[in-house]
């Protein structure tokens, strides 16, 4: 017995291949999501030949699909935004792959930087917009594939401002 501690492990795990778990070819779970789009994230190759800016309104392309996903890549021009929605039955993953996006939800606002990601579940209720003077790009993971965006009519900086006597 080790005066330390009562676990010993004796030789190398990785020379037991039946107790390790297959790679998965696509992501299963949130974390696995997260990780995924940080994967492409890195990846600039994959994606910053793609982008392109519209004045006139968002532009977005679908980057890739797999069983039960879909990542889409986004730019917004100085002043663009979402409008209050939710992502229906979806979950989700936002990442800033360049620029400054600010996301606002009923209770917060806050400013998103390159490499910054928020998870969402179904029904989450937010804005994001670029309230910076420079472009932005960013990845979207919705799990299951996005279906449905209900726009919501408040603003949510509306939401935000101070209630009044």
């Amino acid at each position: 017995m080790n005066s330390d501690s009562d676990l010993q492990i004796a030789g190398d795990i990785l020379e037991v291949p039946h107790l390790l778990q297959p790679a998965r070819e696509h992501p299963a779970t949130v974390a696995e999501f997260a990780g995924l789009a940080r994967t492409i994230a890195a990846d600039r190759a994959t994606w910053a030949h793609l982008v392109r800016y519209d004045a006139t309104s968002r532009w977005y392309h679908r980057l890739r699909t797999g069983p039960g996903y879909e990542v889409w890549l986004l730019s917004w021009v100085p002043g663009q935004d979402s409008g209050r929605h939710d992502h229906g039955g979806s979950s989700g993953v936002l990442t800033v792959l360049d620029g400054e996006l600010t996301e606002r939800t009923r209770d917060t606002e806050r400013v998103l930087r390159p490499g910054a990601q928020r998870v969402f579940a179904p029904g989450y209720v937010h804005e994001v917009a670029n309230d910076a003077l420079e472009p932005a790009v960013s990845l979207h993971v919705y799990f299951p594939g996005l279906t449905e965006m209900p726009m919501h009519a408040a603003r949510c900086a509306a939401l935000n401002a101070p209630a009044r006597a």
